[in-house]
């Protein structure tokens, strides 16, 4: 059983041709810019969409936990006396409410992964588990790699690289791509913006390079943070010595800024502006001039 927040189906931007992705719920690493912070906890989880939010009391006046109650022009939730048990979304004509998460078995998603194998295969796509941290939830991790290995999809996984080293050992033989993040080399930095030291994230690196040979490092370019002269130096440093051939760039933007607010959760990277074209290129530019193959974007 996983806890999962979305499939969706048709990508072409987390791996070669047309894939599935499935995103697990969960990550060790709290990235102030993150666009997907319905990924950080492990838990399910009430979305709250306040501008499609007429109070008609509906959801307060159905909560069997009464959990809910109408506060300076809102809906506010007791997230103690809430049990998550979804009334309230059943209960909202306008959708103002969402759960994000839910446990599925390993038989409903390889279902939903299988629905899309002829583009699979007319594309070279296959599927790719993402996140949050896939890693954290290692063991089903592992169990539908190995399914998806039996009818000969592609395999691929997203990984922020925050993991013990034996569960990239685990799942190694059963995964054709790592699309592996570094967001910031300095580690006061990546505490800073991160929450975590990147000393592990790394070591994993090293490690994996020696293992595997098929890796894609991407990178976030956030302006201020990992785009100085002296940051790109520091990502050559690491990169150059671990096999990696390949790069994705992808760029900064603010989409996730309203799932924080929906989410009750503070947004802290209202200082960060999206990189422009000239930025991006010069990133792209800096690291094809030392025989990396560059992609803007996933």
């Amino acid at each position: 059983m996983a806890v999962i927040f979305d499939i969706k189906q048709f990508g072409i931007h987390d791996g070669p041709g047309i894939r599935t992705t499935v995103f697990l719920k969960g990550c060790p690493l709290n990235c102030i810019w993150c666009h997907n912070p319905e990924s950080q906890s492990e838990n399910i989880e009430i979305m709250y969409y306040q501008n499609r939010c007429n109070l008609c009391e509906r959801c307060v006046n159905n909560c069997p936990k009464k959990a809910l109650k109408i506060k300076d022009k809102q809906i506010v939730r007791d997230e103690d006396m809430c049990v998550l048990c979804g009334v309230c979304v059943e209960s909202c004509y306008n959708k103002a409410l969402e759960i994000v998460g839910f446990k599925k078995d390993m038989d409903y998603i390889l279902k939903e992964i299988k629905k899309d194998i002829m583009f699979y295969e007319e594309s070279g796509g296959g599927v790719t588990f993402s996140g949050g941290e896939p890693l954290m939830q290692p063991e089903f991790l592992h169990d539908i790699l190995k399914s998806c290995k039996k009818i000969h999809i592609n395999t691929a996984v997203d990984t922020s690289g925050y993991t013990d080293f034996s569960n990239f050992e685990e799942i190694a033989d059963l995964t054709d791509l790592f699309l592996y993040d570094l967001k910031v080399i300095d580690d006061d930095k990546h505490k800073k913006y991160t929450g975590v030291s990147n000393k592990i994230i790394l070591d994993n690196l090293e490690k994996l390079g020696q293992i595997h040979e098929n890796i894609i490092v991407r990178i976030p370019v956030l302006p201020g943070i990992n785009t100085a002269e002296n940051d790109l130096k520091d990502f050559y440093a690491v990169l150059r010595d671990t096999g990696v051939k390949e790069i994705n760039l992808l760029p900064y933007h603010k989409i996730g800024k309203d799932k924080f607010k929906r989410l009750k959760k503070e947004y802290r990277a209202d200082f960060l502006e999206e990189p422009d074209d000239e930025l991006n290129n010069k990133i792209k530019e800096y690291f094809e001039d030392r025989d990396f193959e560059v992609k803007i974007g996933g």
